[in-house]
């Protein structure tokens, strides 16, 4: 069974920092996307907010946290993170790990299109306050 288990959500002041974790076990960690979508209040469709392919790092990120955000993997671990900086009032949304898994999904820019991954974890909160 595949699980993706996000941790380190909170509340943070404007300005802060936090650190997602998502802890993916039940498929193989060698060919994958993974990352980090986000729904924030009032939306209806979840963004793609940061996502990394396995075979060679490849990354996207939206335009919104380009500078204040940087995703990493560690594949020992077979763990995903985001480290956000900077946060701002807009960024405070539920933050969803995603995965696709496959060797077509590995490659290349991950894809932003929620509707191409497979797995999701549960979500965490993050809320930025003033």
């Amino acid at each position: 069974e595949v699980q993706l288990v996000e941790s380190g959500g909170g509340l943070v002041q404007a300005g802060g920092s936090l650190r997602l974790s998502c802890a993916a076990s039940g498929f193989s960690f060698d060919d994958y996307a993974m990352g980090w979508f986000r729904l924030a209040p009032g939306k209806k469709e979840r963004e793609g907010v940061s996502l990394i392919s396995s075979t060679d790092g490849t990354t996207y990120y939206a335009d919104s946290v380009k500078g204040r955000f940087t995703i990493s993997a560690n594949k020992a671990k077979n763990t995903v993170y985001l480290e956000m900086n900077s946060l701002k009032l807009e960024d405070t949304a539920v933050y969803y790990c995603a995965a696709a898994v496959g060797t077509a999904a590995a490659m290349g820019v991950p894809s932003n299109n929620p509707y191409q991954y497979d797995y999701w974890g549960q979500g965490t909160q993050v809320t930025v306050s003033s």
